[in-house]
């Protein structure tokens, strides 16, 4: 005859088998109907249009609902990082080069700015703002008449007051090249004013007494 003891230990082994035979079979369920489960590239489950999972013409024909009894979870599909789009360089700038010239003369022998004289200079300065990289460049001149020597030495007085006044505005003096020509390059030609040395004749003179003046340079284009 079996004592009490011994009778509850067989109970209790044959509920611990019971149970786990019973959940070896719902796992080999699960694994059954996961396997006949309809999937996507990335591992997911395919959805019918009423919410049900696909399955193929395998295996059991579960009746899960839209969550597929937990199937097999998708693969995680690598993203390739997003690179921010590179800012388009700015563009270089554009430089122009000009020229500006003006003329400025001078009464006869005489080596003095005249008040026309100035406002040329004047309005000639007013050009200059905006531009790099200067030159200018200041060429004195003189009549015919009276001695070669002492025409020479009146373009170059003449020249030299031009460029102290263009410094005086603000000119750099290094950027102001000078030369004096005399009556070696006159504006007029000797048939034109062939009359003596007389107040008809200075007139006619006048375009050889003058200061030619260019400066070069470069800006930003327009």
């Amino acid at each position: 005859m079996r004592t009490p003891l011994r009778s509850k230990r067989a109970a209790v082994a044959l509920a611990c088998a019971l149970a786990c035979a019973s959940f070896s079979t719902v796992a080999a369920a699960q694994t059954a109907e996961q396997h006949a489960l309809v999937t996507d590239s990335a591992g997911g489950p395919v959805m019918s249009g009423s919410g049900l999972c696909v399955h193929s013409g395998f295996g059991p024909a579960p009746s899960w609902t839209a969550a597929c009894g937990g199937a097999i979870a998708p693969v995680a599909q690598y993203t390739a990082p997003r690179v921010a789009a590179l800012a388009a360089p700015a563009p270089a700038p554009a430089y122009e080069k000009v020229v500006f010239d003006a003329n400025v003369l001078f009464d006869s022998n005489k080596a003095d700015l005249r008040p026309a004289g100035q406002d040329t200079l004047d309005t000639f300065v007013g050009k200059l703002r905006g531009l790099e990289s200067q030159s200018v460049m200041a060429i004195g001149y003189a009549d015919r008449m009276g001695g070669e020597s002492a025409n020479q030495l009146l373009s170059e007085e003449r020249v030299a007051a031009v460029k102290s006044y263009l410094v005086g505005k603000g000119v750099g003096a290094e950027r102001i090249e000078t030369s004096g020509r005399g009556e070696t390059r006159p504006t007029t030609l000797a048939s034109e004013c062939a009359d003596a040395n007389n107040t008809k004749n200075v007139a006619c003179m006048q375009p050889d007494r003058h200061v030619f003046i260019e400066i070069s340079g470069t800006r930003l284009a327009q």
